[in-house]
C-alpha cells in the first residue's frame, strides 16, 4: 500500500510512522492469518492422527472398512474420510467407532485430543479391557473409581496438614 502521506506510509516491517500496523501487500492479514492457518493445520493434523489410528486398529482387528462402518452405524464414505484425515469425528461418532472396534472410547478420545491421557492404573486397565460390561458401565465405574481416589488423596492431604500444625503433646515442643 503506497501513499505519499508520511503519517501513514509503512516501512518494510509494515509499521507506519504513527504506530499502526498495515496488512502485508500480498493480501493476507499477517499475524492473524498465520495464527488462523496454524490452528487449521493443528485441527487437520489431529484429524489425520485419529484417522490413522482408527485405520491401524481396524486393520489389526482384521475388519474391513465396510464392516466397521456397519458396526459403528456410520456411512462407509464418512468413515473413509475420517481415516484419511478429511473429517474430524465428534465424541459420539468416536464412541460408536470404539464400540465397533471393541476398544474403549477413552482410548479414541485421548488420541483425538478430547481427553487428556491419564497415568496408567491396573484397575482402570482391567475395567477398560473387560468385555463383559458395556462402555457406559465402564465410564460409570471409572468415574466412581476416580472420585474415590480424589477423595482419599484430599483426606490424606488434610490429615498431613493437621499433623504438621498440631503441637507435639509429648513435651518435645517446649523450649
Amino acid at each position: 500500500m503506497a501513499t505519499d502521506d508520511p503519517a501513514i506510509s509503512a516501512d518494510d516491517s509494515g509499521d507506519t510512522a504513527d504506530g499502526c500496523v498495515l496488512p502485508p501487500a500480498d493480501g493476507t492479514s499477517g499475524p492473524v492469518d498465520a495464527v488462523a492457518h496454524a490452528a487449521q493445520d493443528a485441527v487437520s493434523h489431529a484429524a489425520q492422527d485419529i484417522g490413522t489410528f482408527i485405520r491401524s486398529q481396524r486393520v489389526a482387528a482384521q475388519v474391513s472398512l465396510r464392516q466397521l462402518a456397519e458396526r459403528a452405524g456410520v456411512s462407509n464414505p464418512y468413515l473413509s474420510q475420517i481415516e484419511r484425515g478429511l473429517r474430524k469425528p465428534s465424541a459420539d461418532v468416536l464412541a460408536q467407532i470404539a464400540k465397533g472396534l471393541r476398544l474403549s472410547a477413552e482410548v479414541l478420545y485421548v488420541r483425538a485430543g478430547i481427553l487428556e491421557e491419564r497415568p496408567a492404573s491396573p484397575v482402570r486397565d482391567a475395567l477398560i479391557a473387560d468385555d463383559a460390561i458395556s462402555e457406559r458401565q465402564k465410564q460409570m465405574l471409572l468415574e466412581i473409581y476416580e472420585s474415590f481416589r480424589k477423595e482419599n488423596a484430599e483426606t490424606a492431604q488434610t490429615e498431613l496438614a493437621s499433623r504438621e500444625t498440631q503441637p507435639d503433646l509429648r513435651g518435645r515442643d517446649t523450649p
